[in-house]
């Protein structure tokens, strides 16, 4: 065992390298990845140790890109995807939804379509319009498609990996406010002993309500339960990780023993995340609740400009606000 401390952001930029290292076919496609390194560095360093065949500078075309890295999926290849912010994934969505998630159903499972696309998404760094969206909901709707989010630095390391390796098409969700946080990396570990894919995780243990949350809101939910600790009331924390598929055992088990639920994301709260747990877990654990799954998201609005995003990102006290109201029922 060989543990780090890494940024998240870090962190990924090696398991992209030691991803490359392992298969010669694992490439990396976007804008500004390679002689930049990204905007957020994410890439920095691989294209001067791999070549600008294997780590490759785009046009501006994030449809084209997508559509170019579905041929080279196709003939064999691990294409990574960057799309350089969130709100630039649109003119993609067409390829994504059209091809990407829809060739192994088509082909009637002949055809693999390995492939991973790397969102940044989120808010919290005062960025300008198009820049800080919450675009998971539409893609855990399609079918053929995996998303999963990572929220530290130890999940960015292992999950890029994890699906580059993987031979189904997954969108990877990046909490952009969170590249610099910096955590523990066993980086000697074997891939094979890797925290599964598509398996939520209990963070922290707790007894009295379980916080849900992915990406970002995970260290939210942190901060909140470390809060409400000093008011006596000991919160479980549970990391999502994988939003398609969701992995519902272990949400289940913490409710039937806290009784309490809230769901956290930053997404707006119409048809997002949120509502899709919470129906599960009334379906699943209706006699155990002892009060309704509540959630704390965005608001249902365009995101705002930089200047008001601390009033429509949930934090600290909107979480708190919701395991009070959990309680007076």
């Amino acid at each position: 065992m060989i543990m780090e401390t890494l940024t998240l952001g870090k962190a990924i930029n090696l398991g992209l390298r030691r991803a490359m290292e392992d298969d010669a076919k694992v490439l990396i496609m976007g804008e500004d990845v390679g002689k930049l390194g990204g905007v957020f560095r994410i890439t920095d360093g691989l294209q001067k140790d791999f070549g600008d065949e294997r780590v490759i500078d785009t046009p501006l075309a994030e449809a084209g890109i997508v559509g170019t890295a579905v041929g080279l999926a196709l003939r064999g290849y691990r294409p990574v995807v960057e799309i350089q912010f969130d709100g630039f994934v649109y003119p993609a969505y067409d390829q994504i939804v059209c091809q990407v998630a829809k060739f192994h159903y088509r082909s009637k499972g002949k055809v693999k379509l390995p492939m991973v696309i790397r969102i940044p998404f989120g808010g919290g760094i005062g960025a300008v319009e198009h820049h800080s969206e919450s675009p998971e909901a539409y893609f855990s709707h399609t079918a053929g498609l995996k998303v999963v989010a990572c929220s530290n630095p130890s999940d960015a390391y292992w999950m890029i990996q994890q699906a580059i390796a993987s031979d189904d098409p997954i969108i990877f969700f990046e909490p952009k406010r969170r590249y610099w946080e910096k955590g523990e990396v066993d980086t000697a570990a074997s891939l094979s002993a890797a925290y599964p894919l598509h398996d939520s995780r209990v963070v922290r243990p707790g007894t009295d309500v379980t916080l849900l949350a992915y990406g970002p809101m995970v260290r939210t939910c942190l901060d909140a339960a470390t809060a409400a600790a000093e008011d006596g009331r000991n919160l479980e924390v549970i990391d999502l990780r994988s939003l398609s598929p969701l992995d519902m055992g272990p949400v289940f088990d913490s409710v039937r023993k806290t009784g309490r639920a809230v769901v956290v994301h930053e997404a707006p709260g119409n048809l997002g995340l949120g509502a899709e747990v919470a129906a599960r877990i009334t379906e699943e654990c209706f006699y155990s609740l002892e009060a309704p799954v509540l959630r704390v998201t965005g608001y249902d609005i365009p995101y705002p400009a930089s200047r008001m995003e601390e009033e429509f990102l949930p934090d600290l006290d909107r979480v708190l606000d919701a395991v009070d109201r959990s309680f007076g029922f």
